[in-house]
């Protein structure tokens, strides 16, 4: 029953996990104002974690292991940076709408 509820939270922080990162790089591709290449690198970079982590599924998690989490994490990191700094810049007037 305990490995169960273990199980559980595990799949859900994953679940939680990819959903945050997939949100991240698509609202991330949403902001007109930065350069194409700049808009899609988070999509990019959210693609290229995900086949890494569907190579565990054919017997190779040494990559997924090693290339998906810190590509994940600098999903989510570089998007809400960007997400925040576009904040500040409509909060303070630099930005027209």
């Amino acid at each position: 029953m305990e490995m169960s509820r273990v199980l559980f939270a595990v799949a859900t922080f994953g679940i939680a996990t990819y959903c945050l990162t997939l949100r991240c790089s698509v609202a991330f591709t949403q902001m007109r104002e930065l350069p194409r290449w700049r808009r899609f690198l988070p999509l990019a970079l959210f693609l290229l974690a995900s086949s890494a982590s569907l190579l565990r599924a054919f017997g190779i998690p040494q990559v997924a292991i090693a290339v998906a989490l810190p590509l994940n994490l600098a999903v989510v990191l570089l998007s809400l940076k960007e997400i925040r700094q576009r904040r500040h810049r409509r909060a303070v007037g630099l930005e027209a709408r």
